[in-house]
């Protein structure tokens, strides 16, 4: 697996870097040569953020956690990651190495993650009114939402504004 160390704020040093080198290595049971790692460390307001994204045949696998130091992220990161592998890993076994799964223990989990199934609970319709990025947000706002889908009347597209977990704006423009 090929591995790419993106630090923003935070030195990551060499130590830290075998550690993470070794405990992702970890996860070549699953992956073949051609997998890519991304890990990006952030020191924001003196928490630290660790950010991993693995993508391998297609398939991408995200976990971002944030702690009072960044090697107890690493030991929360790999377990969001392998919980994420194993639920894809019935519906996507052509994803993975071969016999990646023939040892019933898991790297970093202790059992297996409990498979739920997510049904469409409500659905909604709605009529899409242009309207610009400012009266989207003054509509999310009001409604309270943590996202709002809306027509940009600047763009004529249809656009996701949403609020991001650092309490930030974000906008999603989808091109069709």
């Amino acid at each position: 697996m090929k591995i790419e160390f993106i630090e923003k704020n935070y030195d990551i040093g060499n130590r830290l870097k075998e550690l993470l080198t070794k405990k992702i290595n970890k996860l070549d049971r699953y992956f073949g040569d051609d997998a890519t790692a991304r890990v990006v460390c952030k020191l924001e307001n003196k928490t630290y953020k660790l950010e991993l994204t693995i993508t391998n045949k297609g398939l991408l696998y995200r976990s971002e956690v944030t702690g009072e130091n960044m090697y107890e992220n690493i030991d929360l990161a790999l377990p969001k990651i392998e919980r994420q592998i194993i639920k894809q890993s019935e519906k996507r076994k052509d994803k993975f190495k071969a016999g990646a799964f023939d040892v019933p223990e898991f790297l970093f989990l202790e059992e297996k993650p409990e498979e739920k199934k997510s049904e469409i609970y409500k659905k909604k319709t709605f009529d899409l009114i242009p309207i610009t990025i400012e009266d989207a947000k003054e509509f999310m706002e009001a409604l309270d939402h943590k996202f709002y889908v809306f027509l940009n009347a600047e763009t004529g597209l249809v656009n996701v504004l949403y609020t991001r977990g650092d309490g930030q704006l974000g906008l999603i423009e989808c091109n069709y």
